[in-house]
């Protein structure tokens, strides 16, 4: 029985503050369907049910509301603030939600040593040091990292390996690094090429030319002939780079330029990053949205989500002047500690790199239209080939990976017709009974996945697609008809007897026969593609696995090396590699390593060695 008061909207309504704050509008299930922040509260809800409304969205957003609650904030800065936050707690289907919340990588300098390194960094910027970025990919901080080392030969090795080495590693051999783990190279010289690398992420090239010029000449003078030389190299890499350049610098302002492009059912919001007055990338984004078409809405939300949680720049530019935009500069500037301004009206480069930015918009928009519309081919394709009722609307592909029995992963892959829906992709990491035996393996993954489906907590797929032969088959075909399931599609792929791709053999229940497809068959595209990404997922949760397997299991043998010394040991010497390098004066130095224990350590991983 339920006690609840019926929500009287009348009621509601007279007993609303005028204060700023946040709205929350509940379905009968009570669950929250949208989210919206207020200067006025009792003016902007009000609104809602007081008139009639044009927009498709909000029509059909009130046919479901049932209730709404609201949460009163003392500024109108804490109620976009508090928005922000139950937009993503919730994930209101009203609303325009990011689907990409990874956060950005940068790279990291950490200037508290005496030999600072460079090196990748995700997520929160708790560590001493210096920041650059953001990046818009991995890659792209990779590229760059790579880039140093071959200018500046600064380290990049972790802090365990740098402080156990007693002669230099291959990076030394190849002239990526200066050694200064077995000094090589004085504190006051590498001191000279982390100031230069910083310099250069910077985008101050000139500076760095200029100092390595001055360089090259003090060392010709001192005849040193072959470090004269290096500077003479590094300098020519460092107009390569110069010359490589999208665009040329014409300031040193950091940038954010927001791109859009819509064509009414989907849209772009396209992010180019300009560090240091130059574009180093940018991500494409397809805000999530329920029958909102208005740009500036569109921006506003976005803008909203992306800064709020994250970092921003100094200046962002947007195509269209936003609600919310005076707010928002605000608060980022209070955050952040310096001041960000968010501009619509451009001149100039800004205006050139914001035409750009519209112009990649569009263009990452036209290729999602056109991937979508590919996938949708294929899966009527797919269910033609299979002879289906029906158009299927989301595929389940299984696959299992292991060395040897050892580490044996299952994964689960899902596409439904937009692509890959990697929110509901799954891994299994199978108990020892199955491992080496792909058959059990695959059976008890499917058993552990598909119980779920069956109690409701896993939507159903149309077709369920196991990589492997007969044998994969008939075990799928066998826990299905445990669980009362045999009557969904089940078909094994097989590679074929060349094992060429093109050459796949399809295999169903009760049919002896394979099917073959056309190698250039839309269908058997979307197979291989599902099967490709299955064993992409499963080979990668198993490697994570064998590594952690491999980076304990040397120390689970050692007697009177428990669970909690193992991971001190671990956290201490920064892995396996780093405890493998220690010897016995350094393992003491760990809590709880008693000399006895620390010798039987040494004796047990060289005596292997």
């Amino acid at each position: 029985m339920n006690d609840e008061a019926p929500f009287e909207v009348k009621t509601f309504l007279r007993t609303l503050t005028h204060r700023p704050g946040v709205y929350r509008m509940l379905d009968e299930k009570h669950k929250v369907i949208y989210v919206g922040k207020a200067r006025d509260l009792k003016k902007r809800v009000s609104s809602y049910f007081n008139r009639t409304h044009d927009a498709v969205k909000t029509e059909a957003m009130m046919a479901r509301v049932a209730r709404v609650e609201v949460t009163v904030a003392n500024t109108e800065a804490e109620a976009l603030i508090l928005e922000n936050s139950l937009i993503k707690q919730h994930k209101p289907r009203f609303n325009i939600l990011l689907r990409d919340d990874k956060s950005y990588p940068y790279i990291h300098a950490s200037t508290d040593h005496d030999y600072p390194r460079l090196k990748f960094h995700r997520g929160p910027r708790r560590k001493k040091g210096r920041y650059f970025g953001p990046y818009p990919s991995t890659s792209a901080v990779r590229q760059t990292l790579s880039e140093l080392e071959k200018l500046f030969m600064i380290r990049n090795c972790s802090e365990s390996f740098f402080r156990n080495r007693s002669r230099p590693c291959l990076q030394y051999q190849i002239k990526r690094c200066t050694a200064p783990c077995v000094n090589l190279i004085s504190k006051q010289q590498y001191a000279r090429d982390i100031d230069a690398a910083i310099q250069f992420l910077e985008g101050k090239n000139r500076s760095v030319v200029d100092t390595f010029v001055e360089r090259m000449e003090e060392a010709s003078m001192l005849q040193d002939y072959e470090q004269a030389a290096r500077f003479r190299d590094q300098i020519s890499k460092l107009k390569e780079i110069e010359a490589r350049q999208l665009v040329k610098r014409t300031s040193s302002m950091d940038l954010d330029i927001l791109g859009f492009a819509s064509n009414g059912a989907m849209h772009c919001v396209t992010v180019i990053f300009i560090r240091n007055g130059s574009v180093i990338g940018s991500r494409d984004h397809f805000p999530r949205l329920q029958g909102e078409t208005d740009k500036q809405k569109i921006l506003n939300a976005f803008a909203a989500q992306y800064y709020l949680d994250g970092d921003a720049p100094r200046e962002i530019i947007v195509e269209t002047a936003i609600e919310d935009g005076d707010l928002l500069q605000q608060m980022l500037t209070e955050r952040l500690g310096h001041k960000v301004q968010i501009r619509s009206r451009v001149r100039g480069d800004r205006l050139r790199w914001l035409q750009m930015a519209r112009t990649n918009a569009e263009q990452g928009l036209n290729l999602r239209v056109a991937s979508n519309a590919t996938i949708k081919r294929q899966f009527v394709a797919l269910g033609e080939a299979l002879g289906l009722d029906e158009t299927p609307q989301r595929l389940e592909c299984f696959d299992v990976s292991h060395t040897s029995g050892e580490a044996t992963v299952a994964s689960c892959v899902v596409f439904n017709t937009a692509g890959p829906l990697k929110s509901d992709y799954r891994r299994f990491n199978l108990k020892p009974d199955s491992a080496g035996d792909d058959y059990a393996a695959m059976a008890e993954a499917l058993r552990r996945r598909y119980t779920r489906v069956k109690r409701g907590e896993v939507p159903m797929p149309d077709v369920l697609f196991v990589d492997g032969g007969k044998g994969q088959l008939s075990e799928a075909v066998k826990v299905l008809g445990e669980l009362e399931l045999d009557w969904l599609n089940v078909v094994a792929v097989a590679k074929g007897p060349s094992r060429r791709p093109g050459a796949e053999q399809l295999f169903r229940p009760g049919d002896s026969r394979p099917i073959s497809l056309a190698a250039d068959s839309s269908a058997l595209l979307l197979i291989q593609q599902i099967r490709d990404e299955a064993h992409r997922f499963a080979i990668t949760g198993h490697r994570q696995q064998r590594a952690k397997a491999r980076r304990t299991s040397r120390l689970e043998q050692i007697p009177g090396l428990g669970p909690k010394k193992r991971r001190e040991l671990l956290r201490q010497f920064g892995g396996l590699q780093g405890v493998n390098a220690a010897g016995v004066d350094d393992l003491i130095e760990v809590r709880g390593i008693s000399r006895k224990l620390a010798e039987t350590i040494y004796n047990a991983l060289h005596l292997e060695n």
